[in-house]
């Protein structure tokens, strides 16, 4: 069977995008996303985002990690999904919806003509509710104490619907990335596993980030990410509310405003890299 792609990417965060739209589509999409994330023997990427028709929104988004793992949202993604649909005539609206397993967000685009070069998403709200996380634990972790390969360290528990845990760290540059990461990923107080965010404020709303996806190791990009770290800060009063705060990952920045409501708004660049065709 021959399967048409298109790789994306949105702050180095990239992903291989199927068109599923009017095209059935793969009965096996976890093993897929493994054979094809391969850098070395497939496509190459942090994962498999499938674009889906919708009932109730302009698309639907799956995305599934480089080990074959479905995740709930990915914002880097989302964005190059808002950029695919216009530019494929999907849709000529520049204010659209994408259902993700995290529900309905809203997007706004950006750009020049027919193309589309940044996207806003409302992200939804961030919470520190452990249900809502899940994580292991009665109250709130915000700024609290947490243990990892017998070190403590201070970090904050977000949900973006998916979890997070924001580290706060004096220079992510010296985080050993391969070591720690894996150790929250894992951390018995979160049984669906952890992304955990390595941050460093930089200057006024402005922070430097590392993160550590569940399912894909450390990768360039995470906006769920982005957002939960921004969110982290509001709580402790390091950045402030409804300002875009800038956070600068290893593959670029993002703009992300975090309003008193704790409802996260995400800007950021959607970048298409090729096309191609693969025997699968």
């Amino acid at each position: 069977m021959r399967l048409d792609f298109i790789k994306m990417h949105g702050a180095g965060n990239d992903y291989i995008y199927l068109d599923c739209i009017d095209a059935p589509a793969p009965e096996n999409p976890a093993e897929l996303a493994t054979r094809l994330s391969d850098r070395h023997k497939g496509i190459g990427g942090d994962g498999l985002v499938m674009i889906l028709p919708s009932s109730e929104a302009t698309c639907r988004m799956r995305m599934f990690n480089a080990d074959g793992s479905e995740g709930r949202m990915c914002g880097n993604a989302i964005r190059c999904v808002g950029k695919y649909v216009y530019e494929a005539g999907v849709t000529r609206e520049r204010s659209i919806t994408v259902e993700t397993l995290s529900g309905v967000k809203r997007l706004t685009l950006f750009g020049e003509g027919e193309k589309i070069e940044e996207v806003e998403v409302d992200m939804g709200y961030a919470a520190t509710d452990p249900e809502r996380i899940p994580m292991r634990a009665e109250a709130p972790l915000v700024a609290g104490r947490i243990e990892a390969g017998g070190r403590a360290y201070t970090g904050t528990a977000i949900s973006m619907g998916n979890p997070h845990l924001v580290i706060e760290t004096a220079d992510t540059e010296t985080v050993e990335m391969e070591r720690t990461g894996p150790l929250f990923e894992r951390h018995e107080l979160f049984p669906e596993r952890v992304n955990t965010e390595f941050a460093q404020l930089t200057g006024r709303n402005a922070i430097r980030m590392r993160v550590w996806e569940r399912g894909s190791g450390e990768t360039l990009a995470c906006g769920t990410g982005a957002c939960a770290t921004v969110a982290a800060f509001a709580l402790t009063g390091k950045v402030e509310y409804d300002t875009p705060v800038r956070v600068q990952l290893r593959g670029g920045s993002l703009s992300v405003t975090c309003r008193r409501d704790m409802r996260m708004l995400m800007r950021g660049e959607a970048v298409e890299v090729f096309r191609g065709t693969i025997e699968i």
